[in-house]
C-alpha cells in the first residue's frame, strides 16, 4: 500500500522525506543521501512503462493512475510516496484512491514564505509566483522535456491543493506546518512516526534515539 508524502510545490516536502527515510531505512537515524531514494515521487514516467499513453498529451497518464498504482502493490509492500498532485480527478480520472493507498503526511507552508520560494527556484518575479500559486489549473512536469509528460503532476493553486487533501474523507491525513516541523522538531516529528506506525500497524516502539539523531 503507498503512505503519501503530500505538499504543494515549495513546502518543505523534501526535507520531511529526509526525516521519514532516515528514520524508517536506517539503524540509527543518521540520514546520509541514499536514504532518500527509499521515497520516489509518483507518478514518474516510470511507473507507466507498459502503459500505451500519450507522452504528448499532458493529462493523458491519468488514464492509467490508478492501475499503475494497483502495479505498485502488487507485491503488498508499504511505500512512501511524495507527490504534489491534489487529491482529486480529471475528466473523472481519480489521482488515488483507498484501495490503493492507506494514509498521508500533508506539510503546508505559510504562502507569505512559498511565493518567496517559488520566485527563487524558478526565477520569477512576485506577480508572476503570485499568479502561479492562484492558478487553479496548474500543472507540473518535467520541464526539460516540453514534449514529455509522463510525469504529469495536477497541482492547481495553492489552496485548491491543500483542501483536496484537507477536506477527502478516503484516507486518514495528517496535517502539519512547515513552521511547526522547524520549531518544534523533535515533538512533530514523533507525532508522525506515532501517526505512521499507527495507520500502518507497526507495533514496534517509537526509538527516541533515532529521532534525536
Amino acid at each position: 500500500m503507498i503512505f503519501w508524502i503530500a505538499s504543494y510545490p515549495k513546502s518543505g516536502n523534501t526535507w520531511l522525506r529526509t526525516l521519514i527515510s532516515a528514520y524508517y531505512y536506517s539503524k540509527d537515524g543518521i540520514y546520509n543521501e541514499n536514504l532518500i531514494k527509499n521515497i520516489g515521487q509518483f507518478p514518474e514516467k516510470k511507473h507507466f512503462q507498459g502503459f500505451n499513453y500519450l507522452s504528448q498529451v499532458a493529462i493523458d497518464t491519468t488514464r492509467f493512475w490508478l492501475k499503475a498504482q494497483e502495479k505498485i502493490n502488487e507485491d503488498k509492500k508499504l511505500r512512501f510516496f511524495k507527490t504534489h498532485n491534489v487529491f482529486g480527478s480529471i475528466n473523472e480520472r481519480k489521482f488515488t484512491n483507498k484501495e490503493n493507498s492507506i494514509g498521508c503526511i500533508y506539510i503546508v507552508r505559510d504562502p507569505r514564505n512559498v511565493i518567496t520560494s517559488l520566485k527563487n527556484h524558478y526565477e520569477l518575479d512576485y506577480p508572476d509566483a503570485l499568479s502561479w500559486m492562484l492558478n487553479s489549473k496548474k500543472f507540473i512536469h518535467d520541464y526539460e522535456n516540453l514534449r514529455e509528460y509522463g510525469d504529469f503532476q495536477f497541482i492547481s493553486s495553492w489552496e485548491n491543493n491543500y483542501k483536496s487533501w484537507k477536506s477527502q474523507n478516503e484516507l486518514p491525513v495528517k496535517i502539519i506546518k512547515y513552521e511547526d516541523l522547524m520549531n518544534k522538531t523533535y515533538v512533530v516529528f514523533t507525532e508522525i512516526i506515532s501517526f505512521i506506525n499507527e495507520i500502518t500497524k507497526r507495533r514496534e516502539k517509537i526509538s527516541k534515539l533515532k529521532i534525536k539523531n
